[in-house]
């Protein structure tokens, strides 16, 4: 059953070599082999591919998510000194309000952002 086996997002960007400068520069990731036809990099347990692709920046919704518990602070202010702007967007009331770029509910606390392909990443502390 897939349920056995690990997922791993992918990313498709229009540029490698940029794609290269954003995640290993400016967010720091560490590449991992076994990627023949794009860059593995490394997560905690798991990984994620980013590959060249002509569909690059066609998914509007988010499109990897990064469960960061109680680092959340210290990697919004890592990406902020990095000079990642977070976007907002309209949510309902019951899912929280932003407080400067940071959506905060009772339970969680999140941010978002593009890498240069409008690829959308979000950190978030999870829900307990």
């Amino acid at each position: 059953m897939l349920s056995d086996h690990a997922a791993l997002p992918t990313l498709a960007v229009s540029d490698l070599t940029r794609a290269r400068q954003f995640y290993e520069d400016t967010l720091k990731f560490v590449r991992r082999d076994g990627a023949p036809d794009g860059v593995l990099y490394a997560t905690g347990p798991g990984a994620f591919l980013v590959y060249e692709s002509s569909f690059a920046g066609t998914n509007k919704a988010t499109a990897i998510s990064f469960q960061v518990g109680d680092a959340f602070d210290a990697e919004v202010a890592d990406l902020r000194a990095a000079g990642i702007e977070f976007q907002t967007f309209d949510v309902p009331d019951e899912y929280g309000r932003w407080s400067d770029g940071i959506l905060e509910s009772e339970s969680m606390r999140a941010v978002w952002f593009a890498d240069p392909d409008g690829n959308i990443i979000n950190l978030e502390t999870g829900t307990d």
